[in-house]
């Protein structure tokens, strides 16, 4: 039921005209598609999706099918966890709160 709502829900945003990508099945076995302003990740063999966005400011935000989050620019990254707990990386200095 899960992987049939991933794949569900990773084919709308595929067939729509304003995230049409180009998708592929790497060495790894992932389905990875990307436009240049979206990209999706499928990996079967572990039931796991990844989506990714950027905004108008280049900040990355993917989202994962099990609730994390991160956001990325500039080298600098803010993951917040499923059950909330956010952590951060940045150029020199890493950690969690």
């Amino acid at each position: 039921m899960r992987v049939t709502l991933i794949m569900l829900t990773l084919t709308l945003m595929l067939s729509s005209s304003s995230a049409y990508a180009a998708c592929y099945t790497n060495a790894s076995g992932r389905v990875v598609c990307n436009n240049g302003r979206m990209a999706g990740q499928y990996n079967a063999n572990r039931g796991s999706a990844l989506s990714s966005t950027t905004n108008q400011n280049g900040v990355t935000t993917t989202q994962s099918n099990r609730g994390g989050e991160v956001k990325t620019r500039n080298g600098n990254a803010v993951y917040t966890s499923p059950s909330g707990k956010n952590c951060y990386k940045s150029g020199n200095s890493y950690g969690c709160r």
